[in-house]
């Protein structure tokens, strides 16, 4: 059967384009350092002095068939979506490129490339560890999340797996990662409050991520936070920040 492929590449990075075919036989010969596995599968490969890491989306049966026709790729929209944010000043791990290999009209393979963060850490690490940025990093999160509803994004997976942070040179760094699923469009006030539902927080910290957000938004500092806590609140199964 006919292989047809979309590549495309940060044009930073048009030497990765070799890289980026070689994917499918890397994984499949399990090459690299295995970072995590299970629906998807992501990689860590050093490729001409650069570490990239590699995504692998699973695709299943109807997803080859809507993905190959009718919709772009995971992978297409993760990098269409960094390069987006990236443009607008929200962090993200660097956008290498993506690739799609289809069978005929069926997506058989995608692949998504960015490098490897410089970020160690992930959101929900703050209330296992002692962070003395910890503040900060609330601060931050209001305000990159209102820069993204300014400009029309809102991340559909607003989750603690999906937020990295650290402190480099003598600044909090907070990089978004897991971007396929996004939402384009105006955002509203009860909308983007609702956004970060996912992300578990004491109410100082709701406090802190409510007084960035509200300031980059010109929303009410207090609405921002009541409707914050309230939306968190009705989230099944959530885990208080109190309990840690």
């Amino acid at each position: 059967m006919l292989l047809n492929l979309k590549l495309k590449t940060n044009s930073d990075f048009a030497d990765a384009e070799a890289f980026l075919k070689s994917l499918p036989k890397l994984f499949d010969d399990r090459k690299g350092e295995l970072i995590k596995s299970g629906r998807n599968e992501i990689r860590l490969f050093h490729y001409n002095s650069k570490n990239y890491v590699a995504k692998s989306f699973k695709i299943n049966i109807l997803h080859r068939f809507i993905y190959g026709r009718f919709r772009a790729s995971k992978s297409e929209r993760s990098f269409e979506h960094a390069v987006a944010l990236k443009n607008i000043g929200v962090g993200t791990p660097t956008p290498v490129g993506y690739m799609d290999l289809r069978k005929g009209l069926l997506l058989s393979k995608s692949f998504y490339v960015s490098i490897l963060s410089e970020c160690k850490h992930v959101y929900v690490d703050v209330f296992s560890e002692k962070f003395d940025y910890e503040d900060d990093i609330m601060r931050e999160i209001g305000r990159i999340t209102a820069a993204m509803h300014n400009n029309g994004y809102a991340h559909k997976d607003y989750g603690r797996g999906n937020i990295l942070f650290d402190k480099i040179n003598k600044k909090v760094q907070i990089e978004l990662v897991d971007l396929n699923r996004m939402h384009i469009g105006e955002i509203g006030f009860k909308d983007g409050c609702k956004n970060l539902e996912r992300l578990p927080a004491n109410p100082h910290q709701h406090k802190l991520i409510a007084e960035e957000y509200a300031k980059g938004r010109g929303f009410d500092i207090n609405q921002c936070y009541e409707l914050i806590r309230k939306y968190r609140s009705t989230q099944p199964g959530k885990i208080d920040a109190e309990e840690f």
